[in-house]
Formats: C-alpha cells, structure tokens, sequence
C-alpha cells in the first residue's frame, strides 16, 4: 500500500515540477518582448522658467515641446514670455518662439543650441519713450543634468548688440524641467 502511494506522489512531483519549469520558460520569454502599452517616451514636454527681484521684477517662462531622436539628440519648439520691470524706469514684455537643438555628448552633460524670436514692447518711462520691435537670439550653451527631467546651466547670445538687444547681457542662465 506505501508503493502506490509512493509512486503516485513520486509521478505528482515530477509532472508538477515540469509544469513549473515549462510555466517559467515562458514567463522568461515574456520578459525579453518589449511592452506595447509601455513604449520609452520619444516626445517631452518641457518647461524653462526664471525669476529675479534684484533690482526690480523679472518673470521668464519657456514652454517648450522636444522630440527624442536618438539617446544623444533631441530637437523640438517652445514658447517664450519673459516681463521685466524697474519700478519708475522700464517695462518691457517680450513674447516669442524658438528653435531648440539639445545634444547629450557625454552623461550629465547637455549642450545646447537655440534660434529665437521674439515681439518686444518696452515703455522707458524715465525718458517717456515707448517702443516695439523684434529681437533675434541665437543661442549656445551648456549645462549638467541634475536627474534626467532636470538641468541647468547657461547659454550665451551670438547675435547680441547692447544697443537693441532685449537682454541685458549676452549670457543667460536656464533651468529646464520635462514631463
């Protein structure tokens, strides 16, 4: 009476046992296939943002769409606001839109390329004067990515004249988020 029941366990064991393994070649296989309902996100919405109160109030947002080309490019279009004012002197509201390149050479590390153009109204309202016109940047730059939705780091204006330039210097930090 022990042989049959030994030998039933025995057979229960070994056909259990090939199930087992057979179930887990299969979950094995299903580990390799890339996921449809999960594919790495090729498009990022960005965000690119500036706040100062030193000597008055300077508020940028950049709003900005890349598309992924590769692990090391990605090249995409934004929106630009920036307003400054000095309390009695100046008010200017710029809005625009861009061109942006990024190019991640090495980890941690993004450089930058950026053509913008920008709808300028300034009020100097120490000399009464109030103006409009069109302003063109071209941007390079650099910065370390902090996580891979965060970096920061600075950009510089190649086509930067003091006299009509909306900016009061030719390089330009950023902060830019992506979703």
């Amino acid at each position: 009476m022990k042989k049959p029941f030994f030998t039933v366990a025995l057979f229960a064991i070994a056909a259990f046992s090939t199930c087992a393994v057979k179930a887990q070649t299969q979950i094995d296989s299903l580990k390799t296939v890339d996921n449809p309902l999960n594919p790495e996100k090729k498009l990022k919405l960005g965000l690119g943002f500036g706040l100062n109160f030193v000597g008055g109030t300077s508020l940028s947002l950049s709003p900005n769409l890349t598309y992924k080309i590769n692990d090391k490019m990605a090249a995409g279009a934004g929106l630009l606001f920036n307003y400054n004012a000095v309390k009695n002197l100046q008010t200017t509201t710029t809005v625009g839109a861009n061109v942006l390149y990024f190019y991640t050479p090495i980890e941690k590390l993004i450089t930058t390329a950026e053509f913008a153009e920008m709808y300028v109204n300034r009020d100097l309202k120490f000399s009464g004067i109030k103006d409009n016109f069109w302003d063109t940047a071209l941007f390079v730059g650099a910065g370390y990515q902090i996580t891979p939705k965060i970096s920061a780091g600075a950009k510089y204006n190649l086509l930067y004249n003091k006299n009509k330039s909306v900016y009061s210097s030719p390089f330009v930090p950023f902060v830019n988020i992506s979703f």
